[in-house]
């Protein structure tokens, strides 16, 4: 399969290295590059990449305000946030807008490769650093407890497979802790990701957290939920 990329960064020198490493995959084919905000979202609306690598500070408008337009869009383009800034604002803020991904510019290029792959396939991806902090706030700052219906859609068997990814447990774990097959295990995740109106794996981590499911970080250990 072949992935459509729209690289969107203000500085040419950025979209220069960006569009020369990623190139060099073969089933990596850049659409487009833009360097503002405004430009990614009429981009991706115009050439439909399956992702858009968005930067968060551009003059004019910004990654978040685009990753929000783009994400919501008809059709949508996922998006994976590449940026310089680690700061915890950026992270909350470009999952909100439905981002799938969130990488920071030293990552290894290997990372961004594997990450763009991630992303395309419909999962998502957090820097491990990334991941650890914001599970890390959940647990010392609990938010109100969602309703209790959302989680009383699933069944008995989908609560013990989404406690486990919210943990941070791949399917493998996961098949292999409740005795059942890898493949129900993707089954289980697809119908409680569809049950909730969850994104991905990712925020099934987030809603664990906020709605009081998963109270403590101990049992995930600042892992990152797995893409597997």
């Amino acid at each position: 399969m072949t992935v459509r990329i729209l690289i969107c960064d203000d500085q040419p020198l950025i979209r220069a290295g960006l569009r020369a490493l990623l190139q060099t995959q073969l089933d990596f084919e850049i659409v487009g590059e833009t360097a503002d905000g405004a430009a990614a979202v009429a981009s991706a609306a115009e050439l439909n990449p399956d992702v858009v690598l968005m930067d968060v500070r551009m003059p004019g408008t910004d990654g978040i305000t685009a990753t929000d337009l783009i994400t919501h869009a008809d059709p949508p383009s996922r998006v994976m946030i590449l940026t310089t800034y680690d700061r915890d604002e950026y992270v909350f803020d470009a999952l909100a807008a439905g981002a799938s991904g969130f990488l920071l510019k030293d990552a290894r290029p290997e990372d961004l490769v594997s990450g763009l792959r991630t992303v395309a396939s419909g999962d998502a991806l957090l820097a491990p650093s990334v991941t650890h902090r914001l599970i890390s706030l959940f647990a010392r700052y609990p938010r109100m407890h969602l309703a209790s219906s959302a989680v009383d859609k699933l069944t008995e068997r989908e609560r013990e497979v989404l406690i486990l990814l919210i943990r941070g447990l791949s399917n493998v774990e996961i098949s292999a802790s409740l005795h059942i097959s890898e493949n129900t295990v993707k089954t289980h995740v697809a119908r409680i990701l569809s049950k909730l109106g969850l994104r991905d794996r990712v925020h099934a981590v987030i809603f664990g957290y906020e709605s009081g499911l998963v109270r403590s970080a101990s049992g995930a250990g600042g892992r990152l939920p797995s893409v597997s």
